[in-house]
């Protein structure tokens, strides 16, 4: 990471708290966002409001963000979206998704929608009406649509990936053999198991 570490607070302990009882460590990308730590929760807040009423399912989600992160080509968010959607789909599903190949285990409504999510990350104002109108054929509402396209503008890559923060060793060690080997993309994973 290019920053330091963020100064010590309140939230920032609770933070790190919380990652150690889920994880067993602190993740890096938890270190950087530490230094403005009430943006983290508003990001967090907006991502379960979209979530939690969402039509869209944990699968659908999953393929949209896999199909985005891979796209921009962040490595930080491949690893665990695609240890995700290797748990909603199979191993071999999620590393083809991520390495933007064909994914035959994927419905015509999953594989529409990444191929939509590519779209939208390489250029949003590249995208018409007919594009919206596939999404209509294999079954997504306005709403669904809305959703789906709401997904893709969240990950924080941005962020995470011009400030430096390697995706944590653990993240990368999790994840499937075919996640491993379709992230070639991004920073590397860091060398060593982040600390708690």
């Amino acid at each position: 990471m290019f920053l330091g570490e963020p100064p010590h607070s309140e939230a920032t302990e609770i933070a790190f708290e919380q990652d150690r009882q889920e994880d067993g460590y602190v993740h890096n990308y938890t270190r950087l966002w530490s230094w403005r730590p009430g943006l983290w929760d508003s990001f967090q807040a907006l991502r379960d409001e979209l979530t939690g009423a969402t039509l869209l399912t944990a699968r659908e989600r999953a393929v949209l963000v896999a199909a985005t992160v891979s796209q921009l080509g962040d490595s930080y968010c491949s690893f665990p979206w695609g240890t995700t959607l290797a748990r909603v789909t199979d191993d071999e599903t999620a590393g083809q998704i991520l390495a933007n190949a064909p994914a035959p285990a994927l419905s015509e409504r999953e594989a529409t929608l990444a191929e939509w999510a590519r779209k939208v990350v390489r250029d949003p104002n590249a995208t018409t009406s007919q594009d919206v109108d596939r999404l209509r054929e294999v079954g997504l509402g306005d709403r669904e649509i809305f959703e789906a396209t709401a997904w893709i503008a969240f990950p924080v890559s941005t962020v995470n990936d011009a400030l430096g923060a390697s995706p944590d060793r653990q993240l990368a060690d999790a994840a499937p053999q075919p996640v491993r080997e379709a992230v070639t993309y991004g920073r590397a994973p860091a060398a060593q198991p982040s600390r708690s």
